[in-house]
């Protein structure tokens, strides 16, 4: 019974309101998650700069980071707070060695997310401790995806907590609710090819397949589309990339998922209260149809 919510500002030039707004959905949805909460938000940076968020664990593995980063390229910026290291270089290299990397550097190291536009904060605990923890209320940009969770099978930890971003595919995040029911098959066929899980959340697996749609070709709409046919289960979840944002619901429509278009915003959600708590004025909400798809770009 987790909650899933999506904002999507239709102007680029309109980013003070990101992070307050996707904060204020997920407040509202909280009781359908008290185990973890974590957004993954979007915003251009310069060119050639490369965002990693890592979870550097207690032992000082941020300074063995910090003495290999110019190893990969020219250092921007470090910062850490709490379990997070915020690292900014300019890489132009393969992502996935960069990951490697990084993540060599000690136990327990783990890359949450990377890209040119994204950025994740998750962590266990409600929406509003991690608002409080991480000011996620102040971010700024132009669009992004939340979620909060109530564990119903894998462990309660950070890893384990949404958004997931696809390992080896910056700036591509999910979010979702449900069971993916053929997910223990698709993983034995992806570890086969050499990609490494780093849960047994069975969401993991949406971020690994819409990566390799989209390496092979595909959009992120024609990618969406052939999920809801290759995913079994009950589930609805929303995908985004610097340029779009989107949702799949599953054949039955089984999970529920909700949304509402104006002139100046899209807005998706688990529930009508969300959208009704984050927006003010009139507007019409409709819900999404079995196997519907639907995305919005840039």
């Amino acid at each position: 019974m987790c909650g899933i919510v999506g904002y999507w500002q239709k102007s680029e030039t309109t980013k003070d309101g990101l992070g307050k707004t996707v904060m204020a959905m997920l407040r509202a949805l909280a009781c359908r998650g008290p185990d973890s909460a974590g957004v993954a938000l979007y915003d251009a940076k310069p060119a050639n700069e490369l965002v990693l968020r890592i979870t550097v664990g207690p032992n000082g593995a941020a300074d063995t980071i910090r003495k290999r980063a110019t190893e990969w390229g020219q250092v921007n910026s470090s910062s850490t707070q709490s379990e997070y290291m915020r690292l900014s270089l300019n890489f132009d290299g393969d992502p996935s060695d960069l990951e490697a990397g990084v993540e060599s550097c000690g136990d327990g190291i783990e890359v949450v997310s990377m890209g040119r536009s994204l950025e994740i904060v998750k962590q266990v605990g409600s929406p509003e401790n991690l608002d409080k923890d991480y000011g996620v209320s102040e971010f700024k940009g132009t669009h992004g995806i939340g979620h909060t969770r109530m564990s119903t099978e894998s462990a309660i930890d950070l890893s384990h907590s949404q958004p997931f971003w696809a390992h080896g595919s910056p700036d591509l995040a999910i979010v979702h609710n449900g069971h993916i029911t053929n997910y223990h098959k698709m993983r034995r066929i992806y570890e086969q090819r050499g990609v490494r899980f780093y849960t047994e959340n069975d969401s993991e697996v949406i971020g690994i397949y819409l990566g390799e749609c989209l390496k092979a070709g595909l959009t992120l709409e024609q990618s969406l589309l052939k999920s809801v046919d290759d995913l079994d289960g009950s589930f609805s979840y929303l995908a985004a990339t610097p340029t779009a944002m989107g949702f799949a619901r599953d054949r039955f429509a089984l999970k529920p998922l909700l949304f509402t278009e104006t002139e100046e915003f899209v807005a998706v959600a688990t529930e009508e209260i969300a959208l009704r708590t984050a927006f003010d004025g009139e507007f019409s909400v409709g819900e999404a149809r079995a196997k519907e798809v639907r995305v919005w770009e840039r």
